[in-house]
């Protein structure tokens, strides 16, 4: 038997699949009841260019996912890692990315 503890994305993922970024982003709003018009505002970025995000369409880069995550109040290790493992996935390369502080 086993004692080793999930991870919040291995507890996500066995109940409802594979997180994204995007689908990250487009949950987040939704749960907030907000308008892509607005969350695009308090991002700080356009709608089409959260659009692109939520669809997956974009994949921010590390330090973009951060911005975003301190945006929201999130812990950017979390945000970051679904950013990295997207771009891992889109090139085909299928890993799982566990971030750790350096600190």
């Amino acid at each position: 038997m086993t004692t080793k503890r999930l991870s919040t994305f291995e507890v996500l993922e066995r109940k409802f699949g594979r997180l994204s970024f995007g689908s990250f982003l487009h949950s987040w709003r939704i749960s907030e009841e907000i308008s892509q018009t607005a969350f695009a505002k308090k991002l700080g970025i356009s709608v089409q260019n959260l659009n692109d995000l939520e669809k997956g369409r974009r994949i921010p880069s590390p330090a973009r996912a951060a911005k975003i995550a301190k945006k929201l109040g999130l812990d950017e290790m979390v945000v970051i890692q679904l950013a990295i493992r997207d771009s891992l996935y889109k090139d085909g390369l299928k890993y799982d990315v566990q971030l750790f502080s350096a600190s």
